[in-house]
């Protein structure tokens, strides 16, 4: 195929992520997938950036339950990249004659997409990944890289000590030139954790990939092959700063509290500033229905919900309804889920289409939130087994 149109910047999204992590929310649908906030998908904050950034072209890398994202972004039209030039392109595992080749690590993804990279001619390539909850203007981190005359940047967040060992994490000197990166340190000795958001200048980059797929012991990823052999290699491998709201939402416990954190805006993510437009795919609805008896306390109640119980501190997706007497507190209830009469919801996850049944509580106060327990996913497993 000829080049297409030089583009200066392009993106490429992993998106084929299989979330085993999220449980039953993953059984079906891909983790960038998985809807979030009460009219979002995961998906929607990445896609959103890149626009809000001025990138309009990007590559979207799918591979497992691949179904319900595609038929999602379908032509990228909400978030504006419905483009003759460059927009947004699904990206699956590359097909060779009669045989498949399932990507074998983050770096082998994009390798086995150089060619949709080139057709752009690309001057910087800007990695992301399809399971983050945050708001960043890339185009910043770009003249951070030009300015640093890097090779690869790297946006890091600064976490706690005691959460360091769960992060990659980037040492670096004062000019923020990274030394050295320790994945998952026992004893860390600086709190830069990665964000997994790289910007590559495309020479280099392709010159690494090309590399690392020689080498049959790589793993073939970005974390624990590419950026470690570059540093190692003497390139300029700079750190970016970034200061803000970030969530990893690779576990129920971080994608109920990344919810949750949307209804204190002081702690996390002002989705309703026009400022930095979160766009998605969402059907025209008619408002919501509340019932004369209803209560309703710090909740994000999205349009065609109708809610006649008591709710707080939670949030409700599309065509949810929450019958006379049912109670609803620190919760999720996915898109056209319904909770009957006198029915209790605490600290739970009600996935969509589920009915919880007159009178049945689902969940409970925990003693503790923690990534394997304490927050309640109700599935069609619960429902079945009664």
């Amino acid at each position: 195929m000829n080049k297409i149109s030089k583009k200066e910047t392009i993106a490429m999204l992993l998106a084929g992520g299989q979330g085993n992590r999220l449980g039953k929310l993953t059984k079906t649908i891909a983790k960038p997938a998985v809807a979030f906030g009460g009219k979002y998908r995961i998906i929607d904050f990445p896609l959103s950036n890149c626009i809000n950034s001025g990138i309009d072209t990007i590559g979207v890398l799918t591979q497992y339950q691949p179904l319900e994202l595609n038929a999602y972004i379908g032509s990228g039209q909400p978030w504006d990249l419905d483009r003759l030039y460059g927009g947004v392109t699904i990206l699956p595992p590359y097909v060779k004659g009669s045989l498949g080749e399932w990507y074998k690590g983050t770096a082998n993804a994009i390798y086995q997409n150089m060619h949709f990279i080139s057709l752009y001619e690309p001057t910087y390539v800007v990695i992301l990944s399809g399971d983050h909850i945050y708001k960043a203007n890339y185009q910043l981190m770009i003249e951070y890289h030009k300015e640093k005359k890097a090779d690869c940047t790297i946006a890091v967040l600064d976490v706690p000590l005691q959460d360091a060992s769960r992060f990659g994490i980037m040492n670096v000197k004062d000019d923020l030139r990274i030394y050295e990166f320790e994945e998952k340190p026992k004893e860390p000795k600086s709190t830069l954790a990665s964000m997994g958001v790289y910007v590559f200048t495309w020479e280099k980059l392709k010159e690494y990939l090309e590399k690392d797929e020689k080498d049959k012991d790589s793993h073939n990823d970005f974390g624990k092959n590419i950026i470690p052999k570059m540093i190692v290699s003497k390139e300029r491998v700079y750190a970016y700063p970034y200061k803000g709201y970030w969530k990893d939402v690779g576990t129920v416990k971080a994608l109920w509290e990344a919810n949750m954190d949307i209804l204190d805006k002081d702690k996390g993510i002002d989705i309703d500033d026009y400022r930095w437009k979160i766009y998605s795919r969402n059907p025209v609805l008619p408002p919501q229905y509340i019932g004369e008896g209803a209560e309703i306390k710090n909740s994000f109640i999205t349009e065609g919900c109708t809610v006649e119980g008591f709710v707080d501190h939670s949030i409700l997706f599309p065509g949810v309804i929450v019958k006379k007497g049912a109670r609803v507190v620190n919760s999720i209830l996915m898109p056209r889920s319904r909770v009957e009469e006198e029915a209790v919801v605490e600290y739970s996850i009600i996935m969509e289409d589920l009915t919880v049944p007159k009178g049945i509580k689902v969940g409970e106060v925990p003693e503790i939130i923690t990534d394997d327990e304490g927050i309640t996913v109700y599935s069609e497993e619960e429902v079945n087994n009664g």
